[in-house]
């Protein structure tokens, strides 16, 4: 529990980003814009707005090469949760594959609450009560769709059939182009459409938040596209319903 709690009481929340930023803002921006949803009519303008600390650190952008880097990321994630902690009451980390660390994270017994990826997944997925023997497509970094490892998804492996794509590579490479275009491109959309269709599953989790800054939406891609982003953005906004 949050030993320093606001003097407003208002619940405070945190963003721990980096890699990428433009993945930072666009959750940002879901966060406000499920605030603003929740709210309704209540909405008053920028007073309901929710308490947000945001800490975007480059050096998180080497969890691509996490493998060759773990113990510079770890360094740099661990001084910026310590850092932001007293801050917030609720925090999470946009990037997917930095969720690898939750466990670390825990351990520090930080006074905010760390939100991951895996947990509100497996809360999506039930509430829409997909049946546990369907195939759940996973997208994602290398080290994300690495169930063995690195990945941050060990736990949804355990309740739901998942399915990885046959050229994980290429997605790999696919997220770094998007990273470097800031967004998406006709190109980097051809690319994910392609993939897209490679895959079985009806249920395409976007499992790193440079992919829902590709433009194409789930009728475009004929699945049911999850953007886990959205999904963490309205986790941290109901928190402070």
């Amino acid at each position: 529990m949050n030993n320093h709690p606001s003097p407003t009481g208002e619940t405070r929340l945190g963003i721990i980003a980096g890699s990428g930023p433009e993945a930072g803002i666009d959750l940002w921006t879901k966060v406000l814009h499920h605030n603003r949803a929740m709210l309704g009519t209540i909405y008053d303008g920028d007073v309901h707005a929710p308490h947000v600390i945001i800490a975007s650190v480059p050096e998180l952008g080497y969890s691509m090469e996490l493998e060759k880097r773990e113990e510079q990321v770890w360094c740099a994630l661990e001084h910026t949760a310590r850092q932001i902690s007293p801050q917030v009451d609720y925090y999470v980390i946009a990037c997917n594959t930095l969720n690898y660390f939750a466990d670390r994270l825990d351990a520090l017994e930080l006074d905010a609450q760390l939100i991951t990826p895996s947990q509100v997944v497996i809360e999506e997925l039930r509430r829409l009560n997909h049946p546990a023997d369907q195939g759940v497509a996973l997208l994602g970094s290398r080290q994300t769709m690495d169930l063995g490892h690195w990945s941050s998804y060990t736990a949804l492996a355990e309740h739901f059939s998942v399915e990885l794509p046959v050229e994980s590579e290429s997605l790999h490479h696919l997220i770094y182009d998007v990273k470097v275009a800031g967004g998406s491109t006709p190109e980097i959309e051809r690319e994910f459409l392609t993939l897209c269709a490679s895959l079985h599953s009806d249920v395409v989790l976007q499992a790193c938040t440079e992919l829902p800054l590709i433009d194409v939406d789930s009728t475009r891609a004929g699945k049911n596209l999850i953007d886990v982003s959205d999904l963490l953005a309205r986790a941290l906004a109901t928190k402070t319903a």
